[in-house]
């Protein structure tokens, strides 16, 4: 759906970006992790631009919630962040240089404190300071990585903003994108390992999907999709997760892969700028793949190196060092959380999901889930997720996000829980009823790929609606609603406007069971009327023969009633 374009670089401008940043890496992630080959070929550069990109939106987010309806956060405020969220939430060495590139263009963007926004001549010193100080954050920059394609962008920006003369956001915007997209493509030229792989710069193409969040927060049109391999070398096998050489190509004898340093250490750090340049010159002789990003007391620190203990002392020896990560490449974390180890034994599998409300929660909860409440208008982050994986301690996780808007969140948990040596199978439920069928078929006895496709079967059999009360006037497939209409809802599309909430509920009941159905399941959230499950059971019983109901309490779920038929 295009999106409402911006006119000018300002908070609104930059909450927009950083939300459909955050979608377009999602879309890609998979994609992306598929041709990270450089400079460890460990298959989380999509996932690491994901999760960093999710922090700074939630930072955003939480700036524009501090204030009331009536106000709005300054171009400044919504800036720094942004910059402090992707920093604190910078993973890998891809997130770590995103985090530094964001943090660039905040510094431009949040010059004028007072300013409410800025033109086109503003975005493009934002994409020349972003370039130049990512550049500078990394300790030996190589061509044909992230880097050229964000000086590209930052060139591109130029010429176009010099050209236009008058400031235009959308068309500085499009030709940073422009200039990033050759430049991506010429990346296989400039590095080996990616020519003979046959693919892109993995983080280059992050930046891309980036910078094409740009220009549909300014146009409000999403740019062309990426290529992300050459005909000629490879392809990339995006349901493996791998990418696929041409015959008799290698790259375990590139330099900064099979050879390389054995860990990766990252950690925030509380330090002094004198102390941060000792620190520098420590890791770069311990390792390679050296980024130090941050700021103002606080730093990100990303090293490879085959002696992690002293990467972490140096850090020590600097300042204050925690969120201390240490993954082994190929084998998956060995140290979080300052290396405490599990005492206790993992179980072989468990089910984790998402649900709304503290009823479900409960529900899920008796039937041995480990339960992530969303609260309304408070969906999970997937650190959140990952770590409610981690507390589920078990071999084998069944993920259930129950809700169509969490698929790549909880897509992302999931491979970051994959390279903590967890299998994890996510069925993409959208809804909470939905997972109450996946959960009734659970057998953690069966084998885990004939639990997943009973539990995926079950969730895919079970249509469901919810009823709601509109926030806002809006356009839907059922004609213009109006705040504080009753809206039903059937697989995710409205389908029934009215007034009264039993009425409407009858209605949506009534169409989903047109189509058949055995069992209706009804959870009914705070707000619904004391008497509506009564109505709908009635109803079944009359209407429906050989039709059961089951009624479960969901709670402060934000839908006034959930509907699921099986």
């Amino acid at each position: 759906m295009a999106q409402v374009p911006q006119t000018f670089f300002d908070a609104l401008a930059v909450r927009t970006w950083c939300g459909l940043a955050l979608e377009a890496l999602g879309r890609a992630r998979e994609e992306i992790d598929a041709i990270n080959v450089y400079p460890v070929a460990d298959g989380d550069t999509g996932t690491n631009l994901y999760l960093t990109a999710e922090s700074a939106a939630a930072a955003v987010e939480a700036v524009f919630t501090a204030y009331d309806e009536g106000g709005r956060p300054s171009l400044a405020d919504a800036a720094r962040a942004m910059a402090h969220g992707a920093l604190i939430g910078a993973r890998g060495n891809s997130g770590t240089i995103l985090a530094q590139l964001l943090r660039g263009m905040a510094q431009v963007l949040a010059h004028d404190g007072e300013a409410s926004h800025t033109d086109g001549s503003g975005l493009r010193l934002a994409l020349r300071r972003a370039a130049d100080s990512a550049r500078q954050a990394v300790a030996h920059p190589v061509e044909g990585t992230v880097l050229s394609v964000a000086s590209a962008a930052a060139e591109a920006a130029e010429a176009a903003e010099r050209s236009a003369g008058e400031g235009d956001c959308g068309a500085v915007a499009r030709a940073a994108y422009e200039g990033a997209r050759a430049a991506l493509a010429a990346t296989p030229g400039q590095l080996v390992v990616l020519e003979r792989a046959g693919v892109v710069d993995a983080g280059g193409r992050g930046l891309v999907a980036v910078l094409g969040a740009l220009v549909e927060t300014f146009t409000g049109e999403a740019p062309r999709r990426v290529a992300t391999s050459s005909a000629v070398h490879a392809r990339v096998d995006t349901v493996s997760g791998t990418a696929s050489m041409a015959a008799g190509d290698e790259c375990a004898d590139v330099p900064g892969e099979a050879d390389g340093p054995a860990f990766e250490v990252i950690y925030l750090l509380e330090a002094e700028d004198a102390a941060v340049t000792r620190l520098r010159n420590r890791l770069d002789a311990l390792g390679d793949s050296l980024v130090v990003v941050g700021g103002d007391g606080l730093w990100n620190v990303h090293v490879h190196v085959d002696d992690a203990g002293a990467a972490v002392e140096a850090g020590v020896e600097a300042g204050r060092p925690y969120r201390i990560r240490i993954t082994h490449f190929g084998v998956g974390d060995v140290h979080t959380r300052g290396g405490e180890r599990p005492p206790r034994e993992r179980v072989q599998r468990a089910v984790v999901a998402v649900v709304p409300g503290e009823g479900l929660a409960g529900l899920y909860t008796e039937a041995g889930a480990t339960a992530v409440l969303a609260r309304p208008g408070e969906p999970p982050a997937s650190g959140e997720l990952v770590e409610a994986v981690r507390r589920a301690h078990a071999r084998e996780v069944v993920l259930l996000p129950n809700d169509a808007d969490l698929r790549h969140t909880a897509a992302a948990a999931a491979e970051q829980a994959r390279t903590e040596g967890i299998r994890v199978a996510l069925i993409p439920t959208r809804s909470a009823v939905q997972g109450i069928a996946a959960l009734a078929v659970h057998e953690p006895e069966r084998r885990f790929d004939e639990d997943v496709v009973s539990m995926t079967s079950a969730a895919g059999a079970t249509r469901y609606a919810e009823v709601a009360v509109a926030e806002r006037q809006s356009w839907t497939l059922a004609g213009i609603c109006e705040a504080g209409d009753i809206l039903g809802l059937i697989d995710g599309d409205v389908a029934v406007i009215g007034s009264d909430v039993t009425a409407a509920a009858e209605t949506v009941l009534d169409r989903m069971l047109s189509a058949g159905g055995e069992l209706v399941t009804l959870v009914l959230g705070d707000d619904a009327p004391d008497s509506i499950a009564d109505h709908l059971e009635a109803r079944v019983r009359e209407a429906y023969l050989a039709v059961d109901t089951v009624v479960y309490r969901g709670g402060r779920q934000g839908a006034l009633l959930l509907i699921g038929v099986e």
